[in-house]
């Protein structure tokens, strides 16, 4: 498909550039899917359209603080590094700037010394694999020298690192945030529970796929950058049995729906396992995994906005976003909410 079928227009000043003050109170679009109807909510209404049966899917990734500025060692150039994935012991795939002086070989500076990046093989668009030098705990390292990779669109740092982390993440190894977990708090868990709504957790760390756009004009051409999910043995009981039951089972986010849509499609039932997935989610795509989605508002012809017209239809799709433009809705990582139902 013409990747312009998947674009929109938005005003700049719609981009969010701060989470809101709560979580909970950010505003919400209830879709529903069957009838092709929305309405304007607030997110903490969202616990009125969950039911007793229904399986709540979150990704409990954490977020690393894997953008690293240093110096070139010899040339002191500043160069960049963005971590995406760790590939065995302390090699890293990273996303550097500038790439075209990183060579094999080449080695930067973190910290005055207190972190060295060797790059052992080059890879295309700017990816290299790099081999980390350091004493003590990596993470402990990095903590100290990195800073929260946050998208390009948001102008600044934020005072605290807690709110580009949902409440509930738990395994660090993601080079961003499942958003759309964002506007959840322990106190709508907590009534979802006592409504009899069963929460599961998977894990998928989030790396390249977030950051490149789609470059081609087909999205046939498109590849995307393989990710590594995990989906435990109870995970998997406790959805199975809400399949054989027909209950609901809600993905939060586009990375829990893509971590269950490829593993009920590779297996042709949730099987648990670690591994990667590259699966591209557009208009054309049947879905076997999830019933219902809540989600934030995506870039334009991005794969997540192909993802959620594949889900509810690209034409209704571009409606529902022209009335969140109109409605002023806040947009992208730190934007307002959509929850995409429908009825079992």
């Amino acid at each position: 498909m013409d990747i312009n079928l998947f674009d929109y227009y938005l005003p700049e000043e719609l981009i969010a550039q701060k989470p809101s003050d709560k979580r909970d109170y950010s505003r919400l679009l209830l879709i529903d899917k069957d009838n092709k109807s929305y309405k304007d909510a607030i997110f903490h209404d969202i616990v009125d359209y969950f039911q007793a049966g229904d399986v709540l899917v979150r990704n409990n990734t954490k977020v690393i603080p894997a953008r690293l500025l240093g110096t070139k060692e010899i040339t002191g150039a500043q160069c960049e590094l963005l971590l995406l994935k760790q590939l065995e012991g302390d090699v890293w795939e990273c996303l550097t700037r500038p790439a075209k002086s990183l060579k094999v070989g080449a080695r930067v500076s973190f910290g005055d010394g207190k972190l060295i990046g060797e790059v052992v093989e080059e890879k295309e668009e700017g990816l290299r694999n790099v081999k980390f030098i350091y004493d003590g705990i990596f993470m402990e390292v990095l903590d100290a020298l990195g800073k929260m990779p946050l998208p390009p669109y948001i102008s600044q740092q934020l005072c605290t690192n807690d709110r580009y982390q949902t409440v509930y993440a738990k395994f660090e190894g993601s080079a961003a945030a499942p958003t759309a977990g964002f506007h959840f708090t322990e106190e709508i868990f907590k009534k979802l529970e006592e409504k009899g709504v069963t929460i599961v957790d998977v894990t998928l760390h989030i790396g390249l796929g977030t950051f490149r756009p789609v470059k081609v004009t087909d999205t046939k051409d498109h590849v995307m950058h393989s990710e590594v999910y995990e989906i435990t043995e109870e995970a998997c009981r406790i959805l199975n049995e809400a399949k054989s039951q027909n209950r609901r089972i809600i993905a939060v986010g586009t990375t829990s729906t893509r971590t269950l849509e490829a593993n009920y499609t590779k297996y042709g039932t949730f099987y648990p396992t670690k591994e990667s997935t590259n699966i591209f989610i557009e208009p054309g795509y049947t879905f076997k995994a999830i019933d219902c989605l809540v989600t934030n508002f995506h870039l334009p012809k991005s794969t997540l906005v192909m993802l959620v017209s594949a889900f509810m239809g690209r034409e209704f799709t571009l409606e529902v976003y022209k009335h969140a433009v109109e409605e002023r809705y806040r947009f992208f990582s730190f934007g307002d909410s959509m929850f995409i139902y429908a009825k079992k």
